[in-house]
């Protein structure tokens, strides 16, 4: 009789079971990886002095993913924040646009390089265009879902925000008039563990982010933000109840920010070498990928090629963006007066 290794049939399974293929999973692996290798190396051109500013995405990237793939990229509306790279990517955003946003370029389809890092917005992908002020976006997402329901129209709104922009009002706002009006929004709260430098533990008193979901009438949920089929399943179940007319979910998802909270931040001032070293052990890219080679998905062929493929692609998109014109300073006053 053959000995069957119960562990491994479940986990063989377990993308199946979500109704994810091999090339499914497989192409969610890539976004986040190509995530990562983006922001490393937009470090790399901050530090050379190149570029002025990064917002990492780094320890993010699964969730991210993870819940953008559980969305439908014809027809719902993102609005990001600034650590999106994961959600963007996903989205339909490509890797010259972020470098072209990166270098502040005309050709930025961001904002023609007048935005800040970060700031994402693409018409034609159904990303809002953000602003600096945490938070803003939260309305905006349930002014959208609010247009689905009276214009009756079957998408979903989607929007992303860290854990200390759930203590803002603009949050408190939009969840409460989303829950009483029932609309398709989902609020995904990312968690990860730092207000710049203040630590959770002195932001909110709730055990959970998603604790607050009962004070509005709508369901609440966390998932372990370091693992992409987890995150997908949660924003999937959100999807479907967004699109059935019962109303809003907040779901938030725990992962850890492993570099500082910018480019012109020093984390070691408020958290530990320690503390960081321990969390890099759970990174979801590296697990998600040890989950994906036990299954046979990734194998040493397909993962040699490709981080070739992602190399090759960062690489000439940063040429590309670096050796791009700046606008032309006759265009200064475009979208901020009527024409």
């Amino acid at each position: 009789m053959v000995k069957v290794d119960r562990k491994k049939k479940v986990i063989e399974q377990r993308h199946e079971q979500l109704g994810l293929n091999d090339e499914q999973v497989l192409d969610m692996y890539r976004n986040m990886l190509l995530a990562r290798r983006i922001d490393e190396r937009m470090y790399l051109l901050n530090r050379a002095g190149k570029i002025p500013f990064v917002v990492s995405c780094q320890g993010q990237e699964p969730g991210q993913v993870g819940a953008a793939f559980a969305l439908d990229k014809e027809k719902d509306y993102a609005l990001p924040y600034y650590r999106d790279l994961g959600v963007v990517l996903t989205f339909g955003m490509t890797t010259k646009d972020l470098f072209l946003q990166a270098f502040a370029k005309a050709e930025d389809p961001n904002s023609g390089g007048r935005q800040m890092p970060g700031h994402f917005g693409q018409k034609k992908n159904r990303i809002v265009t953000g602003s600096s002020p945490v938070t803003t976006q939260v309305p905006h997402a349930v002014g959208i879902a609010l247009g689905a329901k009276m214009e009756k129209k079957d998408f979903v709104s989607f929007v992303t925000f860290g854990e200390g922009s759930s203590n803002q009002g603009d949050f408190h706002e939009g969840a409460n008039f989303a829950a009483v009006h029932k609309l398709p929004v989902i609020f995904m709260v990312e968690n990860n563990q730092y207000a710049i430098s203040v630590p959770l533990s002195k932001q909110v008193a709730c055990e959970k982010i998603s604790d607050r979901a009962i004070g509005y009438g709508m369901p609440g949920i966390t998932v372990d933000g370091n693992d992409p089929l987890a995150v997908y399943e949660a924003v999937k179940d959100a999807v479907t109840n967004a699109r059935n007319g019962h109303g809003p979910t907040l779901i938030e998802v725990v992962s850890y920010r492993l570099l500082a909270h910018s480019s012109d931040d020093d984390d070691r001032s408020y958290r530990s070498k320690e503390e960081v070293d321990e969390a890099k052990e759970k990174d979801g890219i590296i697990t998600f990928a040890t989950y994906l080679r036990e299954t046979n998905v990734l194998t040493e062929e397909i993962e040699v090629k490709l981080n070739d493929e992602i190399k090759s692609l960062i690489d000439d998109a940063t040429d590309y963006a670096e050796k791009a014109p700046y606008a032309d300073a006759k265009s200064i006053y475009k979208h901020v007066y009527a024409e």
